[in-house]
């Protein structure tokens, strides 16, 4: 009988010290399967995990349940513990729900935003525009520029809800599987979008913002499974 392969995620973990509170177990094993180095589908084996950590076995099992809370880890009876994996349907729905939360963010946040908030778009935007090549880096960055013409509004529990479901997707890293050419059009978008947010100008930022996520919807239809999406039923 072959050897089982040593899942990836656990060479991604840092772990500065043995014995760490469940908390830190719980935030390192968040950030490992948001950064999308453990991709979709990818076991996390309890008892090494635990090891790893130099802690019992229950504090990591109650962190893994948190995370299925989350959206961002799946278990199956007998077969463990695994990073969640979206069917395609289930990665629209999530992008349906975002542009909800993110056009309600949007509807108050172009006249509340302060010259400091103008700012921090424009330089989002500028080193976006220089990573339209580097996919993952473009990933990242688009979250941050989304964010940054949404955070203004100062709708905490509406952002809280919009960076949970950006969540769910992360594992999957969208942006890294669309074609480059793609990202030069989404990215044409978001300059509109960063025009209207800094003019002040509510229905073009909400209409720039609905362009948007019209081609967003379009080029997730077209990841297909070898991403790291589950086949849907």
């Amino acid at each position: 009988m072959p050897a089982r392969r040593r899942s990836v995620l656990l060479a991604q973990l840092t772990i500065d010290a043995p014995g760490g509170s469940q908390s830190v177990i719980l935030d390192e094993l968040r950030r490992v399967v948001l950064s999308g180095d453990a991709p979709p589908g990818t076991p996390i084996p309890l008892g090494e995990v635990a090891e790893l950590f130099g802690v019992s076995r229950i504090p990591v099992r109650e962190s893994l349940k948190t995370l299925i809370g989350e959206g961002l880890v799946d278990h199956r009876p007998n077969a463990g513990y695994t990073v969640a994996q979206l069917t395609s349907a289930e990665l629209r729905e999530m992008y349906i729900v975002r542009e909800v939360l993110e056009t309600a963010a949007l509807a108050a946040s172009a006249q509340t935003a302060t010259e400091q908030d103008h700012a921090l778009a424009v330089a989002v935007d500028a080193e976006l525009r220089g990573s339209i090549d580097d996919p993952s880096k473009y990933h990242r960055l688009s979250r941050e520029f989304h964010m940054a013409l949404a955070r203004p509004s100062g709708m905490g529990r509406l952002l809280h809800m919009l960076g949970a479901a950006w969540n769910i997707t992360e594992p999957l890293q969208p942006m890294v599987h669309v074609a480059g050419a793609d990202r030069a059009a989404l990215h044409a978008d978001h300059q509109d979008m960063l025009d209207a947010f800094v003019a002040r100008d509510t229905p073009a930022l909400l209409a720039a913002a609905s362009r948007h996520h019209d081609r967003l919807n379009v080029v997730i239809s077209r990841i297909g499974d070898e991403a790291g999406l589950r086949p849907d039923p």
